[in-house]
């Protein structure tokens, strides 16, 4: 479960059960995925492979490693970033995210913290839910069967 506190600026700080210095996610990510996952980034629709990622298995979070979503709840949305109606329990977090004058929800990894994408009210059954993913902050295990 995060934590909640308040830096000095007045900002609030989440605390999350795998925390790094910037420097330590530097060492560990790629440019993009750091600036997905600990930048709120974006990545261009269209470029991540795990878009068209079909064989069965496990989306993980590229930054901890926590498994996210499984393959039966991934769909073709058309958008060009790979799309989920529904992640485990427990495996992500939500935030409001008021950036670019919009309202949206933002989608974080509940055990780093870092950025995912976003969720829309515009899925599939039975969520009803689209969970827009960027790829590059996911990566894929397939199943061993």
């Amino acid at each position: 479960m995060a934590l909640f506190g308040k830096s000095k600026d007045a900002q609030p700080v989440e605390h999350f059960p795998v925390e790094k210095t910037a420097a330590e996610w530097k060492a560990q990510l790629s440019p993009a995925a750091f600036t997905v996952l600990r930048e709120h980034g974006t990545e261009r629709a269209g470029t991540s492979p795990l878009n068209g990622e079909k064989r069965k298995g496990v989306f993980h979070c590229a930054g901890c490693g926590q498994a996210l979503f499984t393959s039966d709840t991934k769909f073709e949305s058309g958008t060009g970033w790979p799309s989920f109606f529904k992640p485990l329990d427990g495996a992500i977090a939500t935030t409001e995210d008021r950036s670019y004058f919009m309202l949206r929800v933002e989608v974080h990894c509940s055990r780093c913290g870092g950025h995912l994408g976003h969720v829309f009210p515009d899925g599939p059954r039975p969520t009803g839910e689209r969970y827009c993913m960027n790829g590059v902050s996911l990566t894929f295990e397939p199943d061993n069967a």
